[in-house]
This record gives structure tokens, sequence and C-alpha cells, in this order.
């Protein structure tokens, strides 16, 4: 049985950029830019109340974003209320 979808909560790319100019790249140490093999993450998920904003950012390494994406998303649904009416 499928999961249902959820719209996603809104985000920005504002605080992405302020996280980036307070804590550069791991991999080059540069603010703007690509950054090879890390990926900025919502340590608490908008999903689950987490904030977009700087203090709620961390660089996560391409395989622990995608890991900790899974389970926050696996997470968040299970928190969801069912869409079939009792």
């Amino acid at each position: 049985m499928a999961l249902p979808a959820y719209p996603a909560p809104s985000r920005s790319a504002s605080p992405v950029r302020e996280f980036r100019a307070a804590n550069p790249c791991p991999s080059t140490g540069r603010t703007r830019g690509a950054c090879p093999g890390w990926q900025v993450d919502h340590i608490r998920p908008l999903c689950d109340g987490g904030r977009d904003h700087p203090s709620n950012l961390q660089w996560l390494t391409v395989d622990e974003h995608r890991i900790k994406t899974r389970s926050d998303l696996l997470a968040c649904r299970r928190r969801q209320p069912s869409p079939i009416a009792d």
C-alpha cells in the first residue's frame, strides 16, 4: 500500500544563502557555488515543524542526506492524519 503524498512545506533560498555565508562548504571552503559531495539539510524537518531558518540547517554528505531525508519523510508521513475518514 502506497503512502499518500502530502504537499511540501514552503521553503526559501534565503536561509540557505545565510547559512552558507556563515558556514562555508566543507569541501571547497567557499560560501557560494557548487559544494561537491555535500548538501544543506534541515536538522528538524519542515514537515515536523522545523523552521526554514539558518539555525535549523547543517551540512551533510550526499549519502548522509539521502538516508536522513528518507527517514524524515517516513517519520513525517506516519504523523500525518489518515486521509480516510473513520
